[in-house]
């Protein structure tokens, strides 16, 4: 017997969005538990999203926003679940009554990722490449992980500063503008800190297009660990130069399913069926306490 959400659809919110790889295990997920709703790519250009939000209500339409609206939900969304008013940005959405509810599953996805590659914890410096909405994703899971201080390289140091300041998390802002060419080299000082670096966490778009890598692995210390948002089956070429040296590193595709997950679980009130959203993007189900094995497919950035 087919069952009854109280959804009449799902949609993720993009901007572009024919890349996104949440449609594949996300309808999977909906088929094993029997609903006959499907989720669908929809790219919304950032000037139709507040129409596009308008035209989703009546119909009951749930689901997923990323890249690059984020942000921009966050900031018209009559409510915020915590992690979404922590973060300054909403992936996942629903209705409350006509009111659009904005929530943040980003920051289990995170998590997740940050546990595999530190079973034990992050135990020394973390260095945080980024500081739009998924940074602020990966540094609230830092923060409910127990760290208590980050460095974050960015471009726009105000930027940096009031997202610091926003999650109530100390830390140190490095003014990095190379940060953003392929091979980028960082300045003295934060050579010293990367030397020291516990965990390493690309939240740029840098590798999306390519082979360029975020930072220099040459600059990292022996035992910094790589966590890049950006997702492939293979891992990005940054991730696999760093598995090929022996580090623990992992791209950004055990966030993307556990961030959809968790917004499954959400939407549904039901457990999400991993093995099923795992199995239908052909990739092995990960140990939670290690970093994914590597295998082949396009290119794409986390939470999409």
């Amino acid at each position: 017997m087919p069952l009854d959400l109280p959804w009449k659809g799902f949609v993720i919110l993009g901007h572009p969005v024919a890349h996104s790889l949440s449609p594949v295990f996300q309808n999977a997920a909906l088929e094993a538990i029997g609903a006959t709703t499907r989720y669908e790519r929809l790219d919304v250009p950032p000037a139709a999203l507040r129409e596009v939000f308008e035209r989703l209500r009546p119909h009951r339409i749930v689901g997923n926003v990323t890249i690059p609206h984020k942000e921009a939900v966050a900031q018209f969304a009559a409510q915020l679940t915590a992690p979404a008013a922590r973060t300054g940005a909403v992936n996942t959405f629903w209705w409350d009554g006509d009111e659009l509810v904005g929530h943040n599953t980003d920051v289990a996805g995170a998590s997740a990722s940050i546990a595999a590659l530190c079973p034990g914890g992050v135990t020394g410096p973390v260095v945080v490449l980024g500081a739009g909405g998924s940074a602020a994703a990966v540094l609230h899971a830092l923060a409910q992980g127990g760290v208590e201080h980050v460095h974050v390289v960015a471009r726009n140091s105000a930027r940096a500063e009031a997202l610091l300041e926003r999650l109530v998390i100390q830390g140190t802002v490095h003014a990095h503008p190379e940060h953003s060419a392929p091979g980028g080299e960082p300045d003295a000082r934060l050579r010293s800190v990367l030397a020291d670096s516990a965990l390493v966490v690309n939240c740029t778009p840098i590798g999306l297009s390519g082979n360029d890598h975020p930072l220099p692995l040459a600059t990292l210390g022996p035992k910094s660990a790589l966590f890049d948002l950006v997702y492939t089956a293979q891992g990005t070429d940054w991730i696999r130069a760093a598995q090929s040296a022996g580090r623990r590193a992992e791209d950004g595709l055990r966030m993307l399913v556990e961030q959809g997950a968790a917004a499954f679980e959400v939407w549904t009130g039901l457990p999400a069926p991993r093995e099923v959203m795992w199995r239908a993007l052909k990739v092995p189900v990960p140990a939670a306490d290690q970093p994914r094995p590597l295998r082949t497919t396009s290119v794409a950035p986390a939470g999409g």
